[in-house]
């Protein structure tokens, strides 16, 4: 897509630190990112997201084996994958992503959610159950 800025990364028309290439993935720094090491892995098929990624298992591979580079890299305390889907989700460039980010300590990640107690789980995991392909 030529208007995807990821697209232009992986096309080489936008420059990029990219720290992990094959055949079907990129990793690059993240251009603004909230830590040391902050990688995005991207698919090099345009997707919008995770729910038109059924053949990319391949993304895995690529998001081990960039994990395994930045600690050993980095030296962090953790490391944070995440990928959000939809702008509700916190997605912002409609290119399936996955944020490989180095936590260090002091700066450890913090992730509220305003938890409630399960109600009808059993009726909500039939549902899912009945819609895995």
């Amino acid at each position: 897509m030529s208007d995807c800025v990821f697209c232009s990364i992986i096309n080489d028309d936008i420059p990029s630190h990219k720290v992990y290439e094959d055949e079907n993935v990129v990793a690059f720094l993240d251009a603004n990112p909230v830590s040391k090491g902050h990688t995005l892995v991207v698919p090099k098929t345009h997707v919008d997201n995770i729910h038109d990624a059924s053949e990319m298992q391949y993304m895995w591979d690529a998001l081990v084996e960039v994990s395994n580079a930045l600690e050993k890299a980095c030296d962090p305390e953790g490391i944070n994958i995440a990928q959000n889907n939809g702008e509700a989700a916190g997605q912002e460039v409609f290119h399936l992503h996955f944020h490989v980010t180095p936590i260090y300590e002091g700066d450890e990640l913090e992730i509220e959610y305003d938890r409630s107690e399960l109600e009808d789980g059993e009726s909500i995991a039939a549902a899912v159950k009945d819609n895995i392909a």
